[in-house]
């Protein structure tokens, strides 16, 4: 039984060029602090990367300062400043926030003072994606970011939040990014390294790899691939629509990212059927993956207003690049063989 990866948002493949990056900075040994001919090939690389996700995200003149992950991030653009959040957000954001701000039925954040607010560019649950506000303090860009075509300079905002994983680049890697000047006092301190925001070592490794996934991301929306994913979504869509009219599709008519489908069928929760899918040789997932295996009804679909037996059986399918037509239709077909059978058994 050859498996079909459906679970993109949790993370990515990794990239070929992502993995060739990784491979030659393998064979750099020098510390990027060190001022000898090998610590500088090291800060070179990274300089490099640097330049790379600059050019990506469309953040010309901002500051980039790498960590280990957009949770990392979250911790740093965040902690102490009490900015107000919504439900919608990741664990990662709601563990710093005041959470506060009203959720639509549609999935959108109602902000009244940007300046004081954290609101997330693109759901990873549900792919809805919001409309930011100018002035915003911060905004979660992990989703977005090599899915849609955005550009740090147009959003608005002070800070972003970005991680290589969800674009085809190494785990334990991301980045916050912020306009030049931004007073961001580091939360891990040592030798000052990243600008004195984030000492410690810089993972040269890593960062090679989010710099050269960045780039061929960016090439992959300018050549359509996104948009090629979008249709896949779509015909995976319509043929879950036919044929499960107990279903409910989340976000269906609102703006989201092009790869993501989320959906829930009352009384069949979703842990089960993710595990049913997986027996079934399809790797989907049943909300974040940082809360994966925790038995409860999705904060997200909470917070629009669905009630908890339609928030604990929601899934959620995120393609890829890699994606094939054959691959959405096989499993719309196994998922809805599954379907019937929950319906038969609830009867």
């Amino acid at each position: 039984m050859t498996r079909v990866y459906l679970d993109h948002n949790a993370t990515a493949i990794l990239r070929p060029e992502a993995r060739a990056a990784m491979i030659a900075a393998m064979d750099v040994c020098g510390n990027p602090s060190s001022v000898h001919a090998e610590g500088r090939a090291a800060k070179a690389l990274v300089e490099k990367a640097r330049a790379q996700v600059v050019a990506a995200f469309g953040a010309d003149g901002a500051d980039i300062v790498f960590t280990s992950g957009s949770t990392e991030g979250a911790s740093l653009a965040l902690a102490g400043r009490g900015l107000h959040g919504a439900a919608v957000e990741h664990d990662a954001v709601r563990a710093w926030t005041v959470e506060d701000l009203d959720v639509s039925a549609q999935g959108t954040v109602r902000v009244t003072d940007p300046a004081a607010c954290t609101v997330q560019l693109a759901n990873s649950e549900t792919g809805i994606a919001q409309h930011l506000p100018e002035g915003l303090a911060v905004t979660d860009a992990t989703q977005a970011f090599g899915k849609l075509p955005v550009a740090f300079n147009w959003l608005g905002v002070q800070m972003a939040l970005i991680s290589a994983h969800k674009l085809g680049g190494p785990k334990g890697t991301g980045a916050v990014v912020m306009k030049r000047g931004t007073d961001l006092p580091a939360r891990i301190k040592g030798g000052g390294q990243e600008m004195g925001r984030r000492s410690g070592t810089e993972n040269v490794i890593g960062i090679a790899g989010f710099g050269a996934a960045a780039e061929a991301a960016e090439k992959d929306l300018a050549n359509g691939v996104w948009d090629r994913v979008a249709e896949l979504r779509n015909i995976l869509e319509k043929a879950l629509v036919s044929g499960a009219s107990h279903t409910i599709f989340v976000g269906k008519d609102q703006k989201r990212l092009p790869n993501t489908l989320c959906f829930a069928t009352p009384g069949w929760k979703g842990e089960t059927q993710v595990m049913q899918m997986d027996l079934a040789g399809f790797a989907i997932s049943a909300g974040s993956a940082c809360s994966s295996g925790k038995v409860r009804a999705s904060a997200v679909l909470t917070a629009m207003g669905y009630d908890e037996a339609t928030a604990q059986s929601a899934i959620r399918v995120s393609l890829g690049p890699e994606t094939t037509e054959e691959d959405v239709l096989r499993f719309a077909d196994a998922w809805l063989q599954k379907e019937k059978k929950h319906r038969a058994r609830a009867a």
